[in-house]
């Protein structure tokens, strides 16, 4: 009954249209109320767990991602792209996928990526005589990619969600094969679409042109740089790579690109405070969500249920495949890390799964909901951008989940893609 009180409340609060941040937050309320724990346990454990050290990279790195956003970098990512792909067939489609690849290890963010990349894409492509509903689709399933590439706030969220057990800098260099799988699977099924369609051909750049692009993308891609190569050196931890890379960020915005006016920085910081003052809420319920799921023993349910299920690793990863991708479809990516994460990590342990490897097959997965109806916060952007209905995308991009289930199985079965490069390079 307790169980039905927890989960019951926190469904019935969503369905009445409550934002998922403050129905996890009441739903902890009325089971500790109805349990008879007192409330200032709870309380103690919401201010907890928004006060942690590792909880500042969350707002430097979206900081740092807006900065860039705004900035430019964007629309000079996307002509360094034009340079290594754009003469193809179907090259305009090629650049927006690589442009999400550049752009990813820059904001971390899915809807970000989506915002920044198919606001110069989308109108270039149906411009260049691409079918609407392909340009939203590849610019959306593109946007995948940000989720797994450093620095994605979501792994920052898993690790807090595992209680700070899983490391960041493995979660970080984890993520980047499968996140290179990924562009290298949309890309095989663009050029297959874009022969049979035939689809246009860009121009070669010219060297001289080439060269001078380069040279102007470079200031952003140092960010990259900072990011991976301060953590993989030991030189910073993740919340201090976030750090120095919002700094650099500002100062190459406005101090060498220029294209963000310091008019627009007040509204800017105002929208990193809304979005950060989101994620920090929503964790911070989380966190007393987790701790009453903990009193009630549903970690320890969870696991006796899926054991008693099968003792089979291989079929446990396939149920939970099929439940994450069902759930995501109605819920956003950071709250199910927050509410699945306490849940599955004892049933992990018990099957022998590393939790890097997991935490990877749950980023995955979930984002791929993202480009689900009926929530799909990428997909409505996208949407929006493009001009298009939600209806219309959810029809015609059927074709593009086919790469992502091939790369989640791959992933998902084959550790090694994830586990390989942190164990050579974080040793």
């Amino acid at each position: 009954m307790d169980v039905l009180i927890l989960v019951g409340t926190f469904t019935v609060v969503c369905l009445l249209g409550m934002p998922v941040a403050y129905a996890l937050g009441l739903a902890a309320i009325v089971t500790a109320l109805w349990t008879n724990i007192p409330l200032e346990a709870v309380m103690l454990k919401v201010s907890g767990g928004m006060s942690g050290f590792s909880l500042l990279a969350i707002p430097f790195f979206v900081l740092a991602g807006a900065i860039m956003a705004v900035g430019g970098m964007a629309e000079r990512l996307v002509n360094l792209a034009k340079v290594f792909v754009g003469s193809i067939r179907g090259g305009m489609a090629l650049v927006n996928i690589v442009a999400s690849t550049l752009f990813g290890c820059i904001s971390g963010s899915s809807v970000a990526d989506t915002a920044a990349v198919g606001s110069v894409m989308i109108p270039q492509m149906i411009k260049n005589g691409y079918p609407r509903l392909f340009a939203v689709n590849v610019t959306i399933s593109g946007s995948l990619q940000p989720l797994l590439l450093p620095p994605s706030h979501n792994m920052i969220i898993y690790s807090l969600a595992a209680g700070g057990t899983i490391s960041v800098a493995q979660l970080f260099v984890g993520g980047i094969i499968p996140a290179l799988l990924l562009g290298l699977s949309l890309i095989v099924l663009v050029l297959i679409i874009a022969y049979r369609e035939k689809y246009p051909k860009g121009e070669i750049v010219p060297l001289r042109q080439g060269l001078k692009i380069a040279a102007d993308a470079v200031w952003g891609m140092v960010t990259v740089a900072i990011i991976l190569g301060g953590i993989l050196s030991g030189l910073f931890t993740p919340t201090e790579s976030g750090a120095v890379a919002c700094v650099y960020a500002f100062l190459v915005t406005m101090f060498v690109y220029r294209d963000c006016k310091w008019r627009d920085l007040p509204q800017l910081i105002a929208r990193v405070v809304r979005t950060v003052g989101m994620v920090m809420i929503m964790i911070g319920f989380s966190i007393a969500f987790g701790y009453m799921m903990a009193i009630l023993q549903i970690p320890a349910k969870a696991t006796a249920f899926f054991v008693a299920i099968s003792n089979d690793k291989y079929m446990f990863l396939l149920w939970i495949n099929i439940l994450l991708l069902l759930l995501g479809t109605f819920m956003d990516l950071a709250p199910m890390l927050l509410i699945c994460t306490p849940i599955f990590l004892p049933v992990i342990k018990q099957f022998g799964i590393n939790p890097v490897h997991f935490g990877i097959i749950m980023i995955l997965n979930l984002g791929i909901g993202l480009l689900t109806p009926p929530v799909g916060p990428t997909m409505v952007v996208g949407c929006a951008i493009g001009g298009v209905s939600m209806e219309a995308v959810s029809r015609s991009i059927l074709i593009f989940y086919i790469p992502m289930l091939v790369v989640l199985a791959l992933v998902t079965y084959l550790p090694a893609l994830t586990l390989w490069l942190p164990g050579l390079l974080l040793k």
